[in-house]
């Protein structure tokens, strides 16, 4: 065992967009040609059942819970690759229950199955980001939307992935 007290950078793995198996809530899910798209490009399927995943937007309400409660000093963020052609992108920034903003993440899953995703919406990108091994090589839009993802999780984005392979992931400092 390590004591708690000797770990002082803890990072949080995410996809560039949102994925499930099996049922429950999932306020930014996407039921048609898009997540239909991000499931094929990223081959979203159970690796047992070949079961299709459930794709949809990046839900960052979620996420910053998240790395709150995980105390993350960074987040890697995987498969940014996938989101690659895609015109425009949204994050889901908050939600609505009943007309109203929610102030913090739901604590029951009956909740957060009523609420209505807030988002926010960001320009997409048509280049291959696959062989780009630095930040500035990745595409403009690439790059605003891994800003706004920290802008609102409140940490550093430490890496990215732009595709399966180790030489694919850019490290940030």
């Amino acid at each position: 065992g390590v004591p708690g007290s000797k770990i002082s950078h803890i990072l949080g793995v995410v996809k560039a967009y949102a994925t499930r198996v099996g049922g429950g809530p999932m306020p930014t899910e996407l039921r048609d040609a898009t997540g239909d798209r991000i499931r094929e490009s990223g081959n979203e399927y159970g690796t047992t059942t070949g079961r299709p995943r459930r794709c949809g937007w990046l839900d960052l309400a979620a996420l910053n819970y998240t790395a709150k409660v995980s105390g993350a000093t960074g987040v890697c963020l995987m498969r940014l690759d996938v989101l690659t052609g895609l015109d425009h992108l949204r994050v889901c920034v908050g939600y609505r229950l009943g007309g109203q903003r929610l102030t913090s993440f739901p604590s029951d899953a009956d909740t957060l199955a009523q609420v209505e995703p807030i988002y926010q919406d960001a320009r997409g990108f048509q280049d291959p980001i696959s062989d780009c091994r630095q930040f500035a090589e990745l595409p403009a839009a690439a790059q605003d939307y891994v800003k706004l993802i920290e802008e609102h999780v409140g940490v550093p984005i430490s890496m990215i992935s732009v595709g399966p392979r180790r030489d694919q992931t850019i490290p940030r400092s």
